[in-house]
């Protein structure tokens, strides 16, 4: 592992940029850029339609290492090239800011209040890929919609499994049980998450190195004894289908939690727009989320 990345990560002042969007929700995410679905033809035309979008966020000078510490990147994005770098060299070269790359195939059918993560047959494959292309860290997602302990013991042990094999192979995962922000249980929900992630935590060896992204909690500094623990680099927090507004108005209420916004952070920017225009949008965002991350 770098060692000069993993104390910009452990200590840097900013937030995560979430880019990772895959093919189920794409699609969504460049309509809301003014991409309509009858504007491209099957998954190859979608991926060049988002890469453009993604290399005029990253590329803008707004978006910089001053406010950003990563970016979760796609594997289709990992493997394309910005201004002739592949995306992660570009980010840490040209950016200063960490590369790190979505693992997880999508989400099972639901069972047990939640959908733990499809399996992830060529993992190893992939990290291989990941140590070529430079990634720093990882990032896959399960959700919880009910308050079943049963359901949310599978998916926290089926991310600590699949995370310390990630961190074996040299990266700092970041794991995603995320909790519906629609469930009728939520608070529950999120109490027995934190039980679960405790209860893990303490069966660590002390060389292991973890982060989490996590759903803006019902109870402000909910997930303090986490942000405390020795394993723990990081604990950021996804917008979860918040507003950005919403979004940053709940993360000042949790000391210690960063942004890892995708639609928060994306909010408002269209095709159209002139490069002033983008990129004074851009920056209102980004100093938004990074102000409310160093609350």
């Amino acid at each position: 592992m770098n060692q000069k990345q993993y104390q910009r990560m452990a200590t840097g002042k900013g937030f995560i940029a979430a880019l990772d969007q895959s093919g189920g929700s794409t699609p969504k995410a460049l309509r809301l850029y003014g991409v309509p679905a009858e504007s491209y033809n099957g998954n190859d035309e979608m991926f060049d339609c988002v890469h453009k979008m993604r290399t005029r966020i990253i590329t803008s000078p707004i978006f910089t290492s001053e406010h950003i510490l990563g970016t979760i990147l796609f594997e289709n994005t990992m493997n394309r090239k910005i201004e002739g770098k592949l995306t992660a060299d570009y980010l840490w070269e040209e950016k200063g800011i960490l590369p790190i790359l979505k693992v997880d195939k999508g989400l099972s059918a639901e069972a047990d209040g939640v959908q733990i993560m499809k399996p992830i047959p060529q993992l190893d494959s992939t990290l291989k890929l990941a140590k070529e292309r430079h990634i720093f860290a990882t990032k896959m997602r399960s959700v919880i919609h009910d308050a079943n302990a049963v359901g949310i013991k599978k998916i926290v042990d089926q991310q600590f499994e699949i995370g310390l094999r990630i961190a074996a192979a040299g990266f700092v995962p970041i794991l995603e049980p995320e909790v519906d922000i629609k469930s009728t249980s939520k608070p529950e929900c999120e109490k027995i998450l934190k039980k679960e992630i405790l209860e893990h935590l303490a069966t660590l060896d002390n060389d292991v190195h973890i982060m989490f992204k996590l759903t803006l909690p019902s109870e402000g500094g909910f997930y303090s004894a986490l942000i405390a623990d020795q394993h723990v680099t990081r604990v950021v927090a996804l917008s979860g289908g918040y507003s950005r507004e919403e979004s940053n108005t709940l993360l000042t209420k949790n000391p210690g939690v960063i942004a890892s916004f995708s639609r928060a952070l994306t909010e408002g920017l269209t095709i159209d727009q002139s490069i002033d225009e983008f990129d004074a949008l851009l920056d209102k965002s980004i100093k938004s989320i990074y102000s409310a991350s160093i609350a």
